[in-house]
């Protein structure tokens, strides 16, 4: 009888009699098979690992199983079991019991898993909008989040307690793209006013901006070097980005405080690792997955909201993307000369912060 060998149809290694794994038509070793394959939570039946259903890590499940048990909440994404489901029949959606007792204003540690729109190894950003003087509304919080969530899950809302009378509207992370082509900023902006809500002139309200740290790298080492150097445009720049930020220096100074400049990007990051000063800072370096730059004063104003996000951006790329000494060497307005996304320039000049004549600016909300 002719001997013939058998691989590993992903590592192909070569496999002994006893050494291999059949799973369907295709042969795998011991390590492979439980990397490609699990078994399914509910019913122990082997399944490939991109065919497990749910949305659950920890529990993998089949599709059969999944259809017939269980269910996804609507509003903050956990799976459940059908008969722990709530089904609310004015809005046809299935909550589970947390969302049932605590939605549609979530308290403030409330944190669901981050679910990412748009695509590639580009830069998330995860926004907080606060909103105050239209009142900490359950009714008005589910007009807000069912119109921003109509076709996607883009919001959360959640409780402040530094709002007197209001709430801050939190987004899941999102490439600036999908936020100014898909998320619904500008009818979310026009039903807050409409509802009676500010965010600019209510003078307690922030636009806090969080960027994914893999964007900075791949090592921690990687990342840090250019979050550093983040810190340090920031500092250059402060002057400018204060009036960008539509802040007194005293409201920095207590909601979103300075480093302070050094000459160097890694002598920034050492001050900053060093300074105990808490999440209360201009970019807060205290959560494990985001930095958070919290410089910003709220708007209601969709143009204003737009071009923040794109700031945001810009000043993260040219710090990855230039040299410590072209950081150095790069005036304010040489920087805002290469930026050309419209909403951008446009605030700019209303700021008198760009180099051609100023325009006439709307009142921010």
């Amino acid at each position: 009888m002719e001997e013939y060998t058998i691989y590993c149809c992903e590592c192909d290694c070569e496999l002994g009699i006893d050494e291999v794994h059949y799973f369907g038509d295709r042969a795998y070793c011991a390590d492979c098979l439980d990397e490609v394959t699990t078994l399914c939570y509910e019913c122990g039946t082997r399944i490939y690992r991109e065919h497990a259903t749910g949305g659950d890590n920890d529990r993998p499940l089949c599709e059969r199983c999944y259809d017939d048990y269980f269910a996804n909440c609507d509003e903050c994404g956990r799976m459940i079991r059908q008969e722990n489901a709530y089904y609310d029949d004015d809005s046809c959606r299935i909550l589970c019991n947390h969302c049932v007792r605590e939605g549609p204003i979530y308290n403030y540690s409330y944190k669901p898993s981050p679910i990412f729109y748009g695509s590639g190894k580009e830069m998330f950003i995860g926004v907080e909008l606060e909103l105050d003087d239209g009142g900490c509304s359950s009714k008005n919080a589910r007009t807000l989040t069912d119109l921003a969530n109509e076709k996607a899950r883009h919001i959360y809302i959640k409780t402040d307690g530094s709002l007197d009378e209001g709430f801050e509207i939190v987004t899941h992370p999102m490439t600036l793209k999908y936020h100014i082509e898909t998320m619904p900023w500008k009818e979310l902006t026009k039903e807050a006013l409409h509802l009676g809500y500010r965010s600019h002139k209510a003078g307690t309200c922030g636009l806090h901006c969080h960027v994914n740290r893999t964007y900075f790298g791949s090592t921690c080492d990687e990342q840090e070097w250019n979050i550093g150097k983040v810190l340090f445009l920031v500092e250059k720049y402060w002057e400018e980005l204060l009036c960008f930020s539509r802040r007194t220096q005293g409201q920095m100074d207590h909601w979103a405080a300075r480093y302070g400049f050094k000459e160097k990007p890694e002598q920034v990051m050492n001050c900053a690792k060093n300074s105990g000063m808490g999440r209360y800072t201009c970019v807060n370096l205290q959560n494990y997955h985001t930095i958070e730059f919290r410089m910003w004063r709220g708007t209601l104003k969709y143009n204003t909201l737009i071009a923040t996000l794109q700031m945001v951006e810009r000043l993260c790329k040219v710090a990855i993307f230039c040299s410590e000494k072209e950081l150095q060497d790069l005036s304010w307005w040489r920087f805002v000369s290469q930026i050309t996304e419209p909403e951008l320039i446009t605030y700019l000049k209303e700021r008198q912060l760009y180099i051609n004549e100023p325009v006439e600016t709307d009142e921010e909300e």
